[in-house]
């Protein structure tokens, strides 16, 4: 039976886009097909933690994802992290979404790499009684057999994504995602040597960041 959207679970989707591409895209839609979500929020980092600084500033990476994400009804931008300031820590956004939803189910979207990286992330135990956490994986993933995310698997997961819209937070579920082979690192590569980024994001992204040289080599950005 399909959710109302007041009922219907609200993603979160965050990450530092730098810059945005088609694997974050993909991803984020198989979490709304595979999650029933009402809406995927895509949450920009301001300073991310985990990270060295991106090449471009806060404000432009924004831009790119407001220019990705516009043609997809079920996708929206949330900026909060870059107008709350300071290190952008996933515990904290997630806190202000649960006070802004009340007992509406979240669900927090991670690939793989991120979720394994979890116990490193600020207050990490606290982010299941704020929300749900949905993991992406690839074909063949089996998840840890000891320590923390062992301990989180054991005594959270789920195998029906309907358990996610049934309460507020607090379960675990993995699938199956489409794995398409890039990265934001390789694509930057790309930009850096002058070679043409088409295919690999979307076009209207791709002529923002030819237009105004983000992510060009310095010396030639007044070329």
């Amino acid at each position: 039976m399909p959710y109302s959207p007041a009922q219907a679970p609200l993603g979160m989707f965050g990450g530092t886009f730098d810059p945005i591409h088609n694997g974050h895209l993909r991803t984020a839609f198989e979490f709304a097909e595979r999650l029933d979500l009402e809406r995927v929020l895509f949450i920009p980092a301001a300073d991310p933690p985990h990270r060295p600084p991106p090449r471009v500033t806060a404000r432009q990476r924004l831009e790119f994802v407001r220019a990705a994400i516009d043609d997809e009804p079920r996708f929206a931008l949330d900026d909060r992290e870059l107008r709350r300031g300071g290190r952008s820590y996933t515990v904290l956004t997630l806190g202000e979404l649960r006070a802004e939803h009340g007992d509406r189910p979240l669900v927090l979207c991670l690939g793989m790499d991120a979720f394994l990286g979890l116990p490193f992330w600020h207050r990490w135990e606290e982010l299941a009684t704020l929300a749900h956490i949905a993991v992406a994986h690839r074909p063949g993933f089996q998840p840890p057999v000891e320590g923390p995310l062992a301990k989180l698997v054991a005594e959270r997961r789920s195998e029906d994504p309907a358990d996610l819209a049934a309460s507020p937070a607090g379960r675990l579920f993995f699938f199956a995602g489409t794995q398409l082979e890039l990265s934001a690192t390789e694509l930057r590569d790309v930009l850096e040597s002058g070679r043409d980024p088409r295919y690999l994001m979307p076009e209207a992204v791709r002529r923002m960041i030819l237009a105004t040289g983000a992510y060009a080599r310095p010396g030639d950005q007044e070329g």
